[in-house]
């Protein structure tokens, strides 16, 4: 029986040099809701391993790895998507958090509220891209790829 779902998920700490209090806890967010439901399900091995699926997930010379890996933690499939198109949606979503986490301690809440809108516009722009770039490769639900892409951000932190 089909089982098309991540049910672990770990990130190439050695690509992470260091991560504000702000970003651990995004990152631990993301892996827990991502965790909790998701929709994943790679093409390459659907007739043969249909899931559930470990996921590691590393950056190495611009390019972003998926190791997929079944349940058993046997390696399967890692496939390996160009980042040059994340650039600027990456930038762009570290920026508006640090509003976004400014605006939590000194703004209105109207002022979050529209930073937060903003982010959201941000993080869900990102997801529609991260989608594309799987198409054809994995298919994944619109929440699983705005955590998805919530996790890539955190391993371009550098500093």
């Amino acid at each position: 029986m089909a089982d098309p779902r991540i049910i672990d998920v770990t990130l190439d700490e050695r690509t992470i040099l260091w991560r504000s209090a702000d970003i651990e806890q995004e990152r631990r967010i993301a892996i827990f809701d991502l965790l909790e439901d998701n929709h994943f399900a790679p093409h390459k091995h659907a007739d043969t391993y249909p899931g559930p699926y470990k996921l590691h997930l590393r950056v190495e010379e611009g390019r972003l790895a998926l190791e997929i890996h079944r349940a058993d933690g046997s390696h399967l499939e890692t496939l390996v998507l160009g980042l040059a198109r994340f650039r600027r949606p990456i930038r762009d979503y570290f920026a508006i958090c640090d509003s976004y986490y400014a605006a939590i301690r000194n703004a209105t809440p109207a002022q979050i509220e529209t930073v937060d809108m903003a982010r959201r516009g941000i993080h869900n722009e990102a997801a529609e891209l991260l989608r594309e770039r799987l198409e054809g490769k994995i298919d994944v639900d619109f929440d699983t790829a705005r955590r998805l892409f919530t996790l890539i951000c955190v391993l371009h932190i550098k500093g």
